[in-house]
């Protein structure tokens, strides 16, 4: 990892844009993407006060020497990693339990205990967060949201198929062709949206 890559991982750890870290170095938008891109290299004193900023020594952006971190801060940010991960894996195991409780008996009991076991996923995240500095990435991010909305969605489309074709069925999953296509159209939707949405909040960052 040169400087330019340190920068940058630095700011998008904190979560702020290059016009935000500009404003803070007390530079351009564009010196900063320069830096970033190894177009240029910052001075020192600007080096010092993105040292002050992010909580770093000069040693690190400069050189790529990490102060010795301390062993219950590494683990926390090894826990958080754990549980952003973990975080997904219960939203889907919720999702299949969803498709085979209610394969068997056909109740909403099964499903409101499936998204309890999500609703465990989605604690596990926001302790994460609170454990990490940095922030989840984008595809545990976006899997989260397809796991936890493909349910909602397919009884909401179950009701809208009911209504409007008069066939269908409010199910944790789609079942029949007019429930299908409802539910493959809204939630592809959903997806693509929040898919372009997070795109666009980090190229923000």
């Amino acid at each position: 990892m040169n400087m330019a890559d340190r920068i940058q991982y630095l700011r998008k750890a904190k979560g702020i844009s290059q016009e935000e870290l500009a404003d803070k170095v007390g530079v351009s938008r564009q010196a900063v993407s320069k830096w970033e891109s190894e177009q240029s290299t910052p001075d020192l004193e600007k080096v010092i006060i993105m040292s002050d900023f992010f909580g770093v020594t000069t040693d690190y952006i400069l050189k790529g020497i990490e102060p010795v971190e301390d062993k219950e801060q590494k683990s926390k940010e090894l826990t958080g990693k754990v549980l952003y991960i973990a975080s997904t894996a219960f939203v889907f195991i919720g999702l299949f339990c969803a498709f085979g409780g209610w394969y068997e008996k056909q109740t909403m009991e099964v499903v409101w205990g499936s998204m309890i076991i999500q609703a465990v996923g989605v604690a596990g995240y926001f302790i994460g967060r609170l454990q990490s500095e940095e922030k989840a990435s984008f595809y545990v991010n976006w899997l989260n949201i397809a796991g936890i909305a493909f349910m909602p969605i397919s009884i909401m489309t179950g009701y809208i198929s009911i209504l409007i074709f008069k066939q269908g069925w409010i199910a944790p999953y789609p079942a029949g062709i007019f429930h299908t296509i409802v539910f493959g159209i809204v939630f592809v939707t959903v997806m693509a949206v929040s898919f372009i949405l997070m795109r666009m909040e980090n190229r923000k960052k």
